[in-house]
């Protein structure tokens, strides 16, 4: 019999519901085989890999668009070479999918390829209003960056969002995933309190194998594995099992208070899961 805290809380269906997913250009057969479990108008994040080039995230993204989907695809700002580059690939982003909104981010290297320094500046540049994009998403990190002292992250966040603003441009934050609750209430109550109103998508590991989570949670300087097993609720002798985000969820939703933590989603990091993470959300919803 599952223990209380792995049972549905009654607003965990409510905050499922209308999540967002993410992909790589090479998930497009994934994509193809989730047809009925992702639900119509699902928000899906196109990543924008260094190992993949532009003309697999622009036909990821129209695989998306094809699929009955919203495309956002992700624009690196450190890895754009040129302002060419950035107008190219929006032009096809928009003739060949129609999109209307983007996840703008920094991006890996260290130093930029050209003239974007950050997502600030590519949010400034008026490039995306330029091709008929609407609205930006940005990053928000509940947990920190290991690589990015707090007090800069919380201060290129305010620039961001008020970028976003002036742009006109509408906006969303998605965060890192995580596997802790806490921290992502006590940001997202900072969050507000620095008043910056913009919606949130938390972001949520999919369902995967233990090892598969791990490595991942070590990849983005995460917790520690045996925090995350206490937090998430699996067990580190058992590395061959899958955990999914039922715990987590059922914590964040008994933990919201929408007067301080203001509109709150979820985003999945499927890790080339999108059946089983869209297979989970229908359950989830459906409850026990």
């Amino acid at each position: 019999m599952p223990s209380p805290t792995d049972s549905p809380h009654p607003l965990g269906a409510e905050l499922v519901r209308g999540f967002s997913l993410e992909m790589t250009g090479k998930d497009q057969r994934s994509l193809a085989e989730a047809a009925g479990t992702i639900p119509a108008g699902t928000r899906v994040n196109v990543t924008f890999l260094g190992n993949e080039d532009a003309g697999l995230r622009v036909a990821a993204a129209a695989a998306v668009r094809a699929a009955g989907h919203e495309p956002v695809p992700h624009i690196s700002a450190r890895r754009l070479a040129s302002f060419g580059e950035l107008d190219g690939f929006l032009d096809q982003l928009v003739t060949q999918a129609r999109v209307t909104e983007v996840f703008a981010v920094g991006g890996d290297p260290v130093e930029p390829l050209g003239p974007f320094p950050d997502a600030l500046a590519l949010i400034a540049s008026g490039r995306l209003q330029a091709h008929g994009v609407t609205g930006v998403a940005i990053a928000g990190y509940p947990e920190g960056h290991p690589e990015i002292d707090d007090a800069s992250l919380w201060a290129a966040l305010q620039d961001k969002a008020s970028a976003v603003r002036s742009a006109g441009l509408s906006g969303s934050i998605i965060t890192q995933f995580g596997f802790d609750t806490r921290p992502v209430l006590s940001w997202l109550a900072e969050l507000r309190g620095r008043g910056i109103d913009l919606p949130v998508r938390i972001g949520v590991p999919g369902p995967a194998g233990i090892k598969r989570l791990l490595s991942y949670a070590r990849r983005f300087g995460i917790s520690s594995s045996a925090g995350i097993a206490q937090q998430y609720g699996f067990s580190l002798a058992n590395l061959l099992g899958t955990a999914g985000p039922d715990r987590f969820v059922n914590d964040l939703a008994a933990g919201l208070d929408h007067r301080l933590h203001g509109e709150v989603r979820l985003h999945f990091y499927t890790f080339g899961g999108l059946s089983a993470t869209a297979r989970w959300a229908q359950d989830f919803r459906a409850g026990p």
